[in-house]
C-alpha cells in the first residue's frame, strides 16, 4: 500500500535534524486534488525557516517545501475527473517536501508538454518572482540598464534572462566563479567580493540605473537606491544579509519598509517597492490566483521557447534531504537543488 512520506522540521535544527515521517496518504475534499509530488526544491525560504528566521513561518513542527511539481493522482468532488494524470505546478509556502499533498485545484498551473518536472520546478517560485519583478514592478523596456544583485542565484538567473529578453542591458553581481556563465547570458558581471560595487556600477553606467533588483537588504539597499537615475525603480525582494542574524524577524523588513515609504515621498522621480510574492492572497484570492496562473504560464512559455534556460544543480531523493539542504546552503552550486519524493 502506498504511504505518505514527508520531511518534518521539528524546530531550529541543523540539516541532519530534519525528520522523515510516514503516514496514510490524505484524501482530497471538495474542490481539491491529491498531487503525487515529482519534484520540489530547496530555496532560501526553507533555509531561513530552519533557523526560525522566515517572516511568517508557522510554529514548529511543520513540513517545509515552498513549491512543487507533480501529477494529479485523485480528484475531489467538483473537480473534473479528467484532470487526473495532469502534470501541475503549485506554490505552497509549506508542505511541498512530501510524496503526496492535497491542494485546492484553483491553485494549480498546468505544466506544458516537453518540460520535465525538475526543469519546471526550477522556475515555479523563482520564475514567478522574476517575471513579476521585471514586468509588473519595474516594467523593464528595451534600451534600459538594470542591475541584478545575486545574478547567479535562482531568482537572479531568471531575472537577468527576462531583462535581456526585454531588450535591457544587464549588470549583475556575483562571485568570480559565476562570471563566465553570466557573460554567456549577455550579462556584465561585477565581483561583489573584490570590487567596490557602487563605484563599478557608476563606471559602467555613468547616467544611472533604470532598475535595481535587490535581494540582500541591509544597508546595501541604500547604495542600490543611490544608483538609480531619475525615473528609476528599486525593487527590494529579500533580506539575505540577515540570514544568520538573531533577534526579531520583523525588524529588517520594517526598516526597509520605512525607507521605501520615505523614498517614495521624495519628489525625485524615483520609485521603490518592497516586493512580496504572496501580496493579495488573503484579501483578493481570485485576483491573486489569476495573476499567478497568468505569470507562471508566461514563464513556462519562456522556458519552452528558450528565453529562459533552466539549471538543476542536483537531484536527490527525499531521504537525502539533509545533503540537499547543505548543498543548497553551501553557495558552491549554480541552479536549484531538487528533491525527488
Amino acid at each position: 500500500m502506498t504511504q505518505l512520506r514527508e520531511v518534518v522540521l521539528p524546530g531550529k535544527v541543523e540539516p541532519e535534524g530534519l525528520e522523515l515521517r510516514q503516514g496514510p496518504v490524505p484524501r482530497p475534499g471538495a474542490g481539491q486534488v491529491l498531487v503525487e509530488v515529482e519534484a520540489t526544491g530547496v530555496s532560501f525560504a526553507e533555509q531561513q525557516m530552519r533557523r526560525g528566521r522566515y517572516f511568517d513561518q508557522p510554529p514548529f513542527p511543520f513540513v517545509p517545501g515552498y513549491d512543487l511539481v507533480g501529477r494529479i493522482a485523485v480528484t475531489g468532488t467538483g473537480v473534473d475527473p479528467a484532470r487526473a494524470g495532469a502534470r501541475v505546478a503549485a506554490m505552497t509556502k509549506i508542505g511541498g517536501w512530501s510524496s503526496h499533498i492535497v491542494l485546492d485545484a484553483a491553485d494549480l498551473v498546468d505544466v506544458p508538454d516537453g518540460i520535465g518536472p525538475a526543469e519546471a520546478e526550477t522556475v515555479v517560485v523563482n520564475g514567478i518572482t522574476a517575471w513579476q519583478l521585471v514586468h509588473r514592478k519595474a516594467h523593464v523596456r528595451a534600451g534600459q540598464t538594470v542591475l541584478v544583485h545575486g545574478a547567479n542565484g535562482g531568482v537572479g538567473m531568471a531575472l537577468v534572462q527576462l531583462a535581456r529578453a526585454a531588450g535591457a542591458r544587464v549588470l549583475g553581481t556575483a562571485s568570480a566563479r559565476h562570471h563566465d556563465a553570466l557573460r554567456e547570458l549577455g550579462v556584465t558581471p561585477i565581483d561583489y567580493r573584490t570590487e567596490d560595487v557602487p563605484a563599478r556600477v557608476r563606471e559602467l553606467a555613468p547616467d544611472g540605473i533604470d532598475a535595481v533588483f535587490d535581494h540582500v537588504g541591509g544597508r546595501g539597499v541604500i547604495d542600490s537606491w543611490k544608483l538609480l537615475r531619475r525615473g528609476g525603480t528599486l525593487v527590494s525582494y529579500g533580506t539575505a544579509s540577515t540570514r544568520d542574524d538573531t533577534g526579531s524577524k520583523r525588524w529588517p523588513l520594517l526598516k526597509i519598509l520605512g525607507r521605501v515609504l520615505l523614498w517614495n515621498a521624495m519628489p525625485n522621480g524615483r520609485h521603490a517597492y518592497l516586493y512580496n510574492i504572496w501580496a493579495g492572497r488573503k484579501y483578493a484570492a481570485n485576483t491573486f490566483r489569476a495573476r499567478l496562473r497568468e505569470d507562471l504560464t508566461a514563464v513556462f512559455e519562456a522556458v519552452r521557447t528558450g528565453r529562459i534556460t533552466t539549471r538543476v544543480a542536483a537531484e536527490l531523493p527525499l531521504e537525502r534531504v539533509a545533503d540537499a539542504v547543505r548543498l543548497a546552503e553551501s553557495g558552491t552550486v549554480a541552479g536549484k537543488v531538487i528533491l525527488k519524493p
